[in-house]
Formats: C-alpha cells, sequence, structure tokens
C-alpha cells in the first residue's frame, strides 16, 4: 500500500489530550472528533487537513491516556499515515486496532518539514520526502498488521476471516 500527502509536523510527546481533548470526548461521532482533531495543539488542523495528508511526529507520539478516540480522531480527520520517531505502546496498538498506520522512522521525522510532501509505503516500509528525493528506511509491518489495516481495523479484519 503507497501513501502520499502533505505534512503537518509536531514536535515530541503528543499526547492524547492534545489529539483529542477531554472536552469532546462524550461524543464518539466520527465528524466530531475530526473537527476537533489537534485544536489545542494547532487550531488550523482540521480545516486544512485533506484526506490522504500525513502527520509526522517527534518521540513518544501519542502519549498520555489510553483513548481509542486519539487515533480514531486522526484517521476521521483523513490523515493517511503518522510517522513519528516513536509512539506511545497503547497508542501504537490503538492505530493498528482501528486501521490507522504508523511507522517509526527517526531519519525521516529528521529530515521533513511541515508542507513537504511524503510517499510512504506501507509494504516496504518506506519514506520517501518528495521535496528532497531522500528516502528512509523503517521496519514494514508484519503481513498480519498489514492485513489488519487493508481490512480497516482488527473488528473489521475479524468480521472478514469469520465469513
Amino acid at each position: 500500500m503507497i501513501l502520499q500527502g502533505k505534512v503537518f509536523k509536531y514536535g515530541d510527546n503528543v499526547d492524547t489530550d492534545v489529539i483529542i481533548p477531554a472536552r469532546y470526548l462524550n461524543s464518539s461521532e466520527p465528524a466530531n472528533l475530526a473537527a476537533h482533531c489537534m485544536e489545542d495543539l494547532d487550531q488550523d488542523f482540521a480545516s486544512q487537513v485533506e484526506k490522504g495528508d500525513i502527520i509526522v511526529g517527534g518521540k513518544n507520539f501519542g502519549s498520555g491516556s489510553s483513548r481509542e478516540h486519539a487515533p480514531l480522531a486522526i484517521k476521521y480527520a483523513g490523515v493517511a499515515c503518522v510517522v513519528a520517531e516513536s509512539f506511545a505502546r497503547i497508542f501504537y496498538r490503538n492505530s493498528i486496532n482501528i486501521g490507522l498506520p504508523i511507522l517509526e522512522c527517526p531519519a525521516a521525522v529528521q529530515a521533513t518539514q511541515a508542507g513537504d510532501k511524503l510517499e510512504v509505503n506501507l509494504d516496504q516500509g518506506t519514506v520517501k520526502n518528495l521535496r528532497t528525493g531522500e528516502t528512509f528506511e523503517a521496519a514494514p509491518f508484519p503481513e498480519f498488521m498489514q492485513e489488519i489495516i487493508a481490512d480497516g481495523g482488527l473488528i473489521e479484519h475479524i468480521k472478514k476471516e469469520l465469513v
């Protein structure tokens, strides 16, 4: 699976309270979550993000509470993928479970600026910066995780397997 999108870049320790503020957790409606995604960090994010865009973050992206609303807000905002130096463990698993592709690739993060366009090849685990032409290696997902993501998340994957 190859994804391409414009970069929204953030720093280290972007926590789940910033990704989707707790005051909006009274709803799990996708459109509501998407409308408030990242608003305490970047007020313009929800109005500027386009389907297929990519978030690039620093270390410990998705730290904080274990709420799955955070990766859901990102996914329903239209973000195709998150590339970071590292992810909080629970955020990482929640992202896979809901079908949001994420890749750890510190070199790509360091060489990427907001507004760049990236091409992410999930099968090969590569991140290419289309502005600079540089390609970076990340560990590709194991095949079973690629299947979960391709199916739209763990629940949809299990449904498919049961049929």
